[in-house]
């Protein structure tokens, strides 16, 4: 006779389906990845044997791998060749892509173009909303100018008649908008719910694969701007890209975080405006001021957003502070990148920064987030303290160490060939890539080993204002 507790320590205990996570008794939320939901009774190995036995395949005998035709996997271009660019070339047919972001951003008004150009192009499209009503997306669509007869649109959040809308049209492409606002009768749960989600996009992912049609899946983020919902949701779908902005700029990038299609490293640029969102194949002129003279504490760099590179204008503005602490502002660059390129000019250069108010701002909402911005912030922040330009067509390269030293960074050929494009006949990189680089035909490119260096070549008056 098995007594309880004898048939308690047969068992595992309990696993989180989302991480793998146990625990010896049932918990609502995952100790390690705070998961709701997703807790359950784990038999462990000696738990009995399988249920599941052989079956015949079901979609015939398994084949040599070079005898498989790919013909029916190849890419389809969207018609928004900003898009294509991210997923490797368009959509394949039964791929589920997920495209996340802050609410606002512009997702709906996206896939909505996407799928208006589809229709346009021969293709039937099946576009779903759970958050708005039709006639809400009738009016964006004509607004964007998103119209075409075999785009077909509806309202639903339950998964059973939104299955039933798939049987019914036989789209060959399905936009659903979004996972978290459908939800199925035949699951606990309400919509959004970890359970819900997952049986949403695995009914979704199951339509797709098995009809060779390419949906798009649009999913809400966190607070800390990853995907909302179960972990699996991310391993299940082929692709997943996250749409980026600050609402207060025009500018959207696009950036996938995962695709078993194409790379991950390309970026694509988009300008949202009142007539809709348009792709930019050329973004660098929206990141520099279009000043006819040089102004004191700006300077141009060039930064990677995956493979492609961006120039942005650095701006700083440091002013006496009245207060004991002063204060350091920063807009689309990183706080603590900008404490750091100041410690080391006061203690490297000498300068005068303790009791000064520093604002460093990119134009145009660019974001400057990798070291190779490093020089830029320092050279503007110096060209500001002393009040002095630095000259125009000037482009500025390189990571700034604690020791004042300048070290290379990645890509210096095709940041200097998207300066010379610009205009920008001057560069300064570090001294190390030097011999690693062909200059672009008509720029002047000077090598710095450390901050002092690099004042010298740009501004000989700063360093002669900062000694004195």
């Amino acid at each position: 006779m098995t007594t309880k507790s004898g048939t308690r320590s047969a068992r595992a205990g309990f696993r989180c389906t989302e991480c793998g996570w146990t625990a010896s008794k049932w918990v609502g939320r995952c100790g390690e990845c705070q998961s709701w939901g997703s807790v359950v009774e784990d038999a462990g190995p000696g738990g009995g044997a399988p249920r599941t036995v052989a079956a015949p395949p079901s979609r015939g005998p398994a084949l040599p791998i070079d005898q498989i035709s790919v013909e029916s996997a190849q890419a389809r271009a969207t018609g928004v060749d900003e898009l294509d660019r991210v997923l490797g070339g368009g959509l394949v047919p039964g791929a589920v892509v997920l495209l996340a972001g802050e609410p606002g951003v512009g997702k709906s008004t996206l896939l909505l173009d996407v799928a208006a150009r589809a229709a346009r192009g021969g293709r039937r499209v099946l576009y779903v909303t759970g958050e708005e009503s039709v006639a809400q997306v009738r009016l964006r669509a004509g607004r964007i100018r998103a119209l075409a007869p075999t785009l077909l649109l509806a309202d639903e959040t339950d998964l059973g008649a939104v299955l039933g809308h798939i049987e019914q049209s036989q789209p060959d492409l399905f936009v659903l908008d979004s996972v978290q606002t459908v939800a199925s009768a035949q699951v606990e749960g309400t919509a959004g719910g970890v359970a819900q989600v997952r049986e949403v996009s695995s009914a979704v992912i199951q339509a797709a694969k098995s009809r060779g049609m390419p949906a798009v899946i649009v999913g809400h983020v966190t607070k800390d701007g990853s995907v909302a919902g179960p972990r699996t949701l991310e391993h299940l779908v082929d692709v997943v890209c996250q749409f980026e902005g600050d609402r207060h700029s025009r500018l959207r990038l696009l950036r996938a975080t995962k695709n078993r299609y194409g790379p991950t490293d390309e970026v694509g640029c988009f300008d949202l405006s009142e007539q809709g969102i348009v792709g930019l194949p050329d973004p660098s002129g929206l990141f520099v001021s279009q000043a006819l003279h040089s102004v004191p504490g700006t300077c141009l760099t060039v930064t990677l957003e995956g493979r492609r590179p961006l120039a942005v204008e650095v701006q700083a503005l440091v002013a006496p502070s009245a207060a004991p602490n002063p204060r350091r502002t920063t807009s689309g660059v990183d706080s603590a990148r900008l404490a750091m390129v100041l410690a080391v000019l006061q203690r490297r250069l000498g300068a005068r920064l303790a009791d000064q108010d520093v604002y460093l701002s990119t134009v145009g909402g660019a974001r400057v987030v990798e070291p190779a911005g490093d020089l830029a912030l320092a050279l503007a922040a110096v060209g500001s303290r002393e009040d002095v330009a630095l000259p125009r067509g000037l482009v500025a390269l390189g990571e700034v160490g604690l020791a004042g030293e300048i070290r290379a960074v990645p890509g210096i050929g095709r940041r200097l060939a998207e300066a010379a494009r610009l205009g920008f006949r001057r560069a300064i990189v570090p001294a190390s890539s030097i011999d690693d680089v062909v200059p672009p035909e008509g720029m002047h490119v000077l090598g710095a080993a450390d901050l002092a260096e690099a004042v010298r070549l740009v501004a000989p008056p700063v360093e002669a204002a900062s000694a004195s």
